[in-house]
This record gives structure tokens, sequence and C-alpha cells, in this order.
């Protein structure tokens, strides 16, 4: 199964950009950098590696100020003395005879340079610099190149970049259709329209926003169902929705006796927008069309052209993938949602007991892992606390979490020994009836003595120790029990451990995502854990479970299985 990429982070925004503006610049004959509002190093060409002795990995991500302006006498100068600042801020094009740049190997480029102010998004500005060593004699820089052809080419390729980036940095659909409207309006058009397929066929008028000086406003009157895709309509957004090609339309288009009823909701958007002009292209993905992108103009005088259509197509391009992607992860949240409801159990109520527990799945993973927790009658009276972990986060983890779950509950059932003696078991016949390769894990067994006290007999299978917290605030780690995991084979034998919980005490049984952290040891998380613990002795179970999940390490991605239960007070049934 294909698997759902992860957010594009900055590395990945800078490889794009360089990716698409840098073969451009590469055409000026010059050397040139662009950058971003912070003037942070976007994109470079290989003429200005060589002039300025640097590679694109050296200059990438850097603020360009810092690192290459300076003074005749070698020496950096702020940010309000910098001729190149001050353009950059000021939005015009400027350019001066002879300015200085620090090179890599420590001398001083004398230059003449230009700047032009150089949009990514609606949003975003930044700006090019372009370059050439200072020769008196020389040609000047290519102003009416830069105005007339390449600087609407390298804004064109600047915006195909950050779609690409906004749109793989997440993996929900309706974020990364509020990122296309960010993305398009106004830069490209004044309104955009998009229209989804459902699995089902029936086609979702899903985005209806238009810019509302400087803000986007949506139109939910004009969103909604257009039924099914015509078969043979030829008008542009039923052709697009069948994944025909690109069309421009306008009001006219639909001025005729509507086909269908895409064509009626045609025309009344047209009507109500006031559009004059528009352009449609399909949403491509990997395998289906998805739906079809519809951009409009009702203040910008000038219509749209054939000569667009490509941008439009390579956004579509970009937004397909996306939208393909979130749609996928989606569906696997789906599946996992549900094995997740069916494989973690349901606590059984025990006269005198109160039980709590809560599963949170790995931030960046599906909703499922290898974390478990269970509680079972056994056949004395007694009760089985079961808190394991297979090793991953995924279905896969998930997979295995259940055959160890159902296949321990048939040995605790079945085999009247203590925990010790059926984990050994159990630990001998994973490798002939499972997949599962390591696992940690704690198997007890709590039961009520006749003076109303109850007893925990445990073994522990590599697995972080239980917390026992007293009604008066005293929190420790119960030690004993321990052995090693599940699945090494080392043919040692478990022991058992046994204690007597005090009344009102609270047994922890937790999952190493509660404790661990990559940048503490897991002995600094089990003593936060046990005062944290502590802090909440006195609080009713539920309120103490949920604090304790929040108090996990922020750095850690591992999915968490927490199991609470509380003993009653002394003499009572």
């Amino acid at each position: 199964m294909r698997r759902p990429t992860g957010a594009a982070g900055p590395h990945e925004r800078l490889g794009t950009l360089q990716r698409l503006l840098g073969r451009a610049l590469d055409r000026l004959g010059a050397g040139a950098y662009a950058v971003d509002a912070d003037w942070n190093v976007v994109a470079v060409n290989a003429q200005a590696e060589m002039l300025l002795d640097r590679t694109a990995e050296e200059l990438l991500g850097r603020d360009a100020h810092d690192l290459l302006h300076r003074r005749a006498n070698g020496t950096s100068m702020s940010r309000s003395r910098c001729s190149i600042i001050k353009a950059f801020i000021a939005g015009q094009v400027r350019q001066e005879e002879r300015g200085f740049f620090a090179r890599g190997d420590g001398s001083l480029l004398t230059a003449s340079w230009l700047v032009a102010p150089l949009r990514f998004t609606p949003q975003e500005t930044g700006a090019l610099v372009v370059f050439h060593e200072y020769d008196p004699g020389g040609a000047a820089l290519p102003v009416s190149t830069l105005n007339a052809g390449l600087l609407p080419e390298l804004e064109r390729l600047a915006l195909l970049a950050e779609t690409t980036t906004q749109l793989t940095a997440t993996l929900d659909v309706n974020e990364a259709l509020d990122r296309l409207v960010r993305l398009v309006v106004p830069m490209l058009a004044d309104w955009v329209v998009i229209d989804l397929i459902t699995e089902s066929g029936v086609i979702q008028r899903t985005v209806v926003a238009h810019d509302d000086e400087g803000r986007i406003s949506r139109r939910p009157d004009l969103q909604g169902s257009l039924l099914s895709v015509p078969e043979t309509s030829p008008l542009p957004l039923s052709r697009a929705l069948r994944g025909a090609g690109s069309t421009l339309a306008t009001p006219q288009t639909y001025q005729g006796p509507p086909d269908s009823h895409v064509a009626v909701e045609q025309r009344r958007l047209f009507e109500t927008s006031g559009m004059h002009s528009a352009v449609i292209a399909p949403i491509r993905g990997l395998r289906d069309v998805l739906g079809a992108l519809t951009l409009g103009r009702s203040e910008q005088p000038e219509p749209f052209t054939t000569a667009e259509i490509p941008l439009l197509e390579d956004i579509t391009r970009r937004a397909g993938l996306a939208l393909d992607n979130a749609r996928l992860y989606q569906r696997q949240r789906k599946v996992a949602e549900t094995m997740q409801r069916h494989l973690l159990p349901h606590l059984p109520g025990v006269p005198g007991l109160s039980m709590s527990a809560r599963y949170l799945p790995a931030p960046h993973a599906s909703q499922v892992g290898g974390d478990w927790y269970d509680v079972f009658p056994l056949h004395d009276d007694a009760l089985a606390l079961v808190i394991g972990d297979v090793a991953g986060h995924d279905l896969d983890a998930a997979a295995g979490m259940a055959q160890l779950r159902n296949i321990l509950r048939a040995y605790a059932w079945s085999q009247h020994e203590p925990p010790s003696v059926i984990v050994d078991r159990f630990d001998q016949a994973l490798p002939h009836i499972t997949d599962v390769g390591m696992a940690t894990m704690i198997l007890g067994r709590l039961q009520a003595r006749r003076d109303g006290q109850w007893d925990l007999q445990w073994t522990n299978a590599g697995h972080p120790p239980p917390l026992l917290v007293t009604h008066d605030g005293q929190a420790r780690c119960l030690s004993g029990g321990q052995g090693i995991l599940l699945g090494a084979q080392s043919g040692l034998r478990r022991t058992d451990a046994v204690s007597t919980l005090p009344p009102l005490s609270t047994l922890v049984l937790y999952t190493d995502g509660l404790v661990e952290s990559p940048r503490h040891t897991i002995d600094d998380g089990l003593d936060r854990l046990r005062r944290r613990a502590a802090d909440l002795a006195g609080h009713p179970l539920e309120t103490f479970i949920d604090a304790l999940m929040d108090a996990r390490p922020p750095d850690n991605d591992d999915d968490v299985a927490v199991l609470a239960i509380r003993v009653p007070p002394a003499g009572d049934d």
C-alpha cells in the first residue's frame, strides 16, 4: 500500500525553490540570487556560486545581507545603511554601478548590482539580486529583460514552488483547500471555485471564495451538491470534471439552455459573482479525476488568456497529488480508528475498584500502534492487569498487539499459574504462532483479600515499572519482578513480585511514551512521572489520568497507553 507523505519542512521548501528558480536564473548570464521577506537566500544560480566562491549549499537558507553585503573596506554594515535592503523595503527596481560582496575565500568582490521585487504568493514577497563583476566600460545589467520576461517567469515558478510546499505540508483535505485558496487569490484571480468528486460520484462544490479588499471571503450560499458529472456535456466545467483539457469561460458560455444541474449552477455562479472571465482546469489524482479548479476575475480587468492555462494546470497537478495523498491518509486513518475501537478493550466493572485507561496515538503515524492495556477476570475471581508495547506505531504493530493480547488472554485464563510462569510459556510460544519480534509487557494479578485489602502479584518483561501512588501523596516505582523482554528467548526464568496496595492508593501501568524523551534519560522521565503523580494523588481518577497524559514529554513521538486502578478505602466490601 502506498503510504502518504509527511509534512514538508524548510529544507524541502528550499530544495523546491532552488530546483525551479535556479534553472531560470542560469539564463541571465550574470550572478543572481533570490531572497525571501527575511532576506534569506532561497535560490542561487551557478554564476553567483562562481563569483562569490560559495556553493549553493553554503548560501541557501543564510541571511544574504549578513553573509554578503559589505562596505568598500570589507567591514559589515547595518541594514539601515544597505542600499540593497533600502530598495527592497521601498519595493523598487534599483541598480548601482559599484557595490561590495564578501566572497567565500575572504576576499571582496566589487560588483555592479540590480535588485528587483519578487512575489512568491499574495502574502509573501522577496527580492531578486542580479550582479556581475564591476567593469567601468562593461554592459549594464538587463533591467528590461527582467521586467519584460524573467521576473514574471520567476514569480510563476516561485508560486509553483510555494504551492508544492504548502500543499504537501498537510494531510488534511480542508486545510489543503484553504492553502490553495490563499495561494491563488488575489495573485491570479478574484474568485476561486473548487469542485470535488466524491467516492459516490457526486460533485460537491466545496469552495467558493473571493478577494474582499485583501481578505478571503467564503460564499457558502454558492456551495453544495451539483449531482453527478454529465457524460456528454460539451460545457467547460463538465468536460473538466471528466478529465478533459482546461478551458476559458465567460458568462456567455452558460447563457444557452442548461444541459445539466452543473450548467444551472455555473450560470448562477457567473451572475452572482460578477465574473467576466474564468479559466477551468481538471484536478487529477494518480488514477482518477478528483475535481476541477475554477479561477475567475471580476475586479481585475484583464480577461484570462490561453497563455495562462499552463500555469493553472501546473497548480492543479500539484493540488491533485496533495489531495490524493490527503484522501489516502484519511482512508488509512479511518481504518486505523476502526481497528482501535475494536482492539482496545472496555474495562470491566469490579465492585470496590475504580478503573480508567487512556490511549494516545503517535503524533506522526496512523491512529493506532503497538501499545495496549487489558483488564479481564480470571477463574478464581482475581483480575488480570496487562500493559504492553509491541515495537512500532503503525497498523503492523497494532495487528501484532492484537495477536499478543488474544493469546495472552487464553493462556492467563487456562493456566492456573503465577504471572511469571504464564509469561514464560507465552514467550516460548510466540515465535511459533505470531509474527511479533520483540515486545515488553507487565502481567499482574489483582485480588481482594478477606480483610478487604488488595494484593498485586506481577511479573515484568522488560517494561517500565508500575507506579504506586498512595492517598497521602507518596509515589514509588514497583521495581520487583524484573525480567527480560519478550522475544529474546534467553532461557532465563522469570520471577514474580507481590505488594499489598494501601487503601485508596492508585496503581499506574503505562508504556514508555509517557516517560521517554530524546533529550532526557529514562530515569529523568520516571522521576518526573513519580513527582507529577504524587501531586495528583487526591484528585478524582479521571482527572488524575488526564493530567498524567498532559504531562507526557512534548518531544516524544511514540504512542502511549496508561491504565490506572484505584483500590477502595479500608473496611469497604
